[in-house]
């Protein structure tokens, strides 16, 4: 579906990076405190009710490649709205994740789909869980691999974390902001990856949040790379959801 999308710019406002420094702004403990340096890197989460993100997103399918704004809105542990708008302000799909379904909505074509959350695991491992993906789009720690079991190295200021969750091979790197730089996932039984880079950090109300996020997955022999930039990050506000399919559309499966 998204790689019928037409190509679209955005307009982007000058944005206030905070750049990781040589050496880590915060004091950091004893090498072998595992458990007080993973709290550590837990306590630079971004902490939300509520969190808006605006800007533009290029994804390449196939060889494909196709430019389109993006507005995302996340609901915490609830929901992830997400809008895609070509030229003109003229909405293409509309997306709506809950912890128990998926559903799309295919404007162009007037085709919908509605499937159990689960569907994901045609793309990604059955490891995955609503919030780790919702923690991969903010740039927070995955709950799920920040245990005392996984190994916790520092090196020149910089943390790395690796380790396995069931079928899942993690590495996890971190920069001198004691924020996640790059996280590598890797399910080799089911011929899955996900590579995620975080970049531009900006101070939004207090903590910091990635402003560009490139999303490199691999699943058997489907490719695809997807690279968000945004120039509106917004959070604890009051936020809609909103989300319908009109009766023409075609349900499919």
């Amino acid at each position: 579906m998204l790689a019928l999308l037409s190509i679209a710019i955005g307009c982007k406002s000058k944005k206030n990076i905070v750049k990781a420094p040589e050496q880590p702004v915060t004091a950091v403990p004893v090498v072998n405190k595992k458990l007080e340096n993973l709290k550590l890197l837990k306590s630079k989460d971004l902490p939300f009710n509520t969190f808006s993100l605006k800007g533009h997103v290029n994804l390449e399918l196939d060889g494909k490649e196709n430019g389109v704004n993006v507005n995302i809105r996340v609901k915490k542990d609830q929901m992830i709205w997400v809008s895609l708008t070509a030229f003109a302000g003229i909405e293409v799909a509309r997306a709506l994740i809950t912890p128990d379904s998926l559903i799309v909505r295919n404007n162009i074509q007037s085709l919908a789909i509605k499937k159990p959350f689960s569907y994901i695991y045609k793309f990604t491992s059955k490891q995955v869980t609503f919030k780790m993906l919702q923690s991969v789009i903010s740039g927070n720690t995955i709950d799920e691999l920040m245990n005392e079991n996984a190994a916790l190295e520092l090196n020149e200021g910089a943390f790395t974390l690796n380790g396995d969750k069931g079928d899942l091979a993690f590495r996890v790197l971190f920069n001198t902001l004691l924020k996640t730089q790059e996280l590598n996932m890797n399910d080799v039984k089911a011929g899955q990856a996900l590579k995620v880079v975080y970049s531009d950090y900006q101070d939004i109300t207090g903590a910091l949040f990635p402003s560009v996020i490139k999303l490199n997955s691999l699943s058997g022999r489907k490719k695809t790379n997807i690279a968000f930039d945004f120039s509106k990050i917004e959070r604890n506000l009051p936020l809609d959801f909103p989300f319908s399919v009109p009766k023409r559309f075609e349900l499919i499966n």
